[in-house]
């Protein structure tokens, strides 16, 4: 009886450690107050099927802030302010980045990947790569496949932002703040 109990307790415990978002992930955690670069994957995957290759770049992060470069964009955010610019189309867009979410901005990947507990699951890595899906709803999943990850010393924010006054006179600028 009284090891029954302890096993409860146990349970209980591990339980509750993991609902309070105690999931740990060594390759996010060695991010935290570094500059990390990294290759990706993004994935989705809806009703069970199989995964989908949805875009891949690089990626440069420090803090919340961001840089991004994949399918002929660049997205860089400080934090607080997004710009994506297609320099095919000779145009920016300038948007908030305060409602960002794990799907828009891979700084949070690393800085609050404890915030999704049970709909984020690693299924693979190594010292510098990581496979890790996460639950979207119950149809929809996104896989997050980083490769090649570098951890540096922070550097400060000016890889992080972005120049409109240095694009092409003929640039079209899309302010959405």
């Amino acid at each position: 009886m009284r090891r029954l109990v302890i096993i409860a307790i146990s349970l209980v415990t591990c339980a509750l450690s993991y609902a309070q978002g105690t999931l740990s992930i060594p390759q996010l955690d060695r991010a935290s107050g570094k500059r990390v670069s990294f290759h990706y994957e993004y994935n989705l995957s809806k009703d069970g099927g199989a995964f989908s290759k949805v875009t891949e770049g690089d990626v440069l992060v420090e803090d919340n802030a961001y840089r991004l470069d994949g399918l002929g964009l660049t997205i860089v955010c400080d934090g607080t302010t997004r710009w994506t610019y297609d320099p095919s189309a000779g145009e920016v867009v300038i948007e908030s980045a305060e409602q960002d979410n794990i799907l828009t901005n891979p700084a949070l990947l690393i800085s609050s990947y404890r915030g999704y507990g049970n709909a984020l699951h690693v299924k693979g890595g190594s010292r510098d790569s990581l496979d890790v899906v996460y639950d979207v709803d119950d149809d929809v999943k996104a896989r997050f496949v980083l490769k090649d990850i570098v951890y540096e010393e922070q550097q400060g924010k000016s890889d992080f932002t972005f120049d409109v006054k240095s694009l092409p006179e003929n640039s079209v600028i899309t302010d959405l703040r």
